[in-house]
């Protein structure tokens, strides 16, 4: 067990020796650095002029030195900075003028834009005029039962019609023979409880003017069931009639006398006196603030008998002028 203890201790000598030598090795090391690190800054540093060995010069002369190369160093940086600063103000301009040269062309295409949406406007509305025009021989036949026997002769079912509701155009020799009559749409929808509209084209145009003023004065009938008789026209005026319906119904319970003229301007007829709307907003905002009582208010009558004066057809444009400043332009005074 000695000779083990004995053996050890030598070896824990050198392990002890060894270590110590790397403590030594690497605090040398660090002051040879520092030794190294000295002797290039006294390489580099600045030397005492030749002439009196003075220090205060040879640092104004290091710091002279140095300012030179750091003024050159951000005189070269400032070139960089400059160059850089110049090309993005030139892409700037550039970018600027694009964007006016572009906001340009979008005016002129706003323009252009505007131009063509009037111009297809007025075709649009040219095209739906010829059409009209070319259904003004034609008449249009709402609640005529669908029925087999009637869809198979319906030229003589209206002449069926005719007979019935206004003789008195037979009595006078008019021309009531039609060119053709047909149900539209030409399919039959079994989802569609009413029946099919008629369309009728007559031969004369004077005979189906006054089939349609007698329709306007008074309920047709078929073989005693309602129908009703209105001039045939294009979809799109149909659309633009069919938006009137609420307005024509509150009219009519306010015990006005309102009419579609064409192409779609509602026209209103009370106590002789008539107003035109062109615009829905314009009949609901009257029909709203307005009761039967209101309307009769808005006309002028006579101060010593109390009734409502007489006004012809030259007075017509005068009272609807007065009419429509008392309601479009007195809103906030209640009449």
């Amino acid at each position: 067990m000695a000779n083990s203890t004995e053996a050890q201790k030598p070896q824990n000598t050198k392990k002890n020796k060894k270590k110590g030598a790397t403590l030594d090795t690497f605090y040398g090391a660090k002051i040879q650095n520092t030794e190294e690190i000295e002797e290039d800054i006294q390489e580099n540093a600045p030397k005492p002029s030749k002439g009196n060995g003075n220090s205060p010069q040879t640092h104004e002369e290091f710091e002279s030195e140095m300012t030179k190369k750091m003024e050159a160093f951000w005189e070269e940086k400032w070139e960089i900075m400059q160059k850089k600063f110049t090309h993005l103000q030139n892409q700037f301009d550039q970018t600027v003028k694009e964007n006016q040269a572009l906001k340009q062309e979008l005016i002129k295409q706003s323009q252009n834009t505007k131009k063509l949406e009037e111009n297809i406007k007025y075709l649009t509305d040219k095209v739906i005029d010829l059409e009209n025009r070319g259904r003004r021989d034609n008449l249009r036949i709402i609640g005529l039962p669908e029925k087999p026997e009637i869809n198979t002769k319906l030229d003589m079912v209206i002449q069926d019609i005719i007979k019935e509701n206004c003789p008195e155009i037979l009595e006078q020799g008019g021309n009531t023979a039609t060119d053709r009559a047909h149900r539209t749409p030409s399919t039959l929808n079994p989802q569609k409880t009413t029946p099919r509209n008629v369309i009728a084209k007559f031969q004369s145009y004077q005979t189906k003017e006054k089939i349609l003023q007698e329709a306007r004065k008074r309920q047709f009938r078929y073989k005693g069931m309602p129908i009703r008789v209105t001039q045939d026209l294009a979809s799109c005026t149909l659309n633009d009639h069919k938006a009137w319906n609420m307005i024509f119904r509150k009219a009519r319970e306010l015990g006005l006398q309102p009419r579609i003229s064409y192409p779609a301007k509602l026209t209103i007829y009370f106590q002789e006196k008539v107003w035109a709307f062109n615009k829905i907003e314009e009949t609901s905002n009257f029909l709203q603030r307005k009761d039967q009582s209101s309307v009769e208010s808005l006309i002028p009558k006579n101060k010593e008998q109390g009734i409502p004066e007489k006004v012809n057809i030259k007075e017509r444009g005068k009272m609807l002028s007065s009419f429509t400043q008392t309601l479009f332009y007195n809103h906030d005074k209640p009449i």
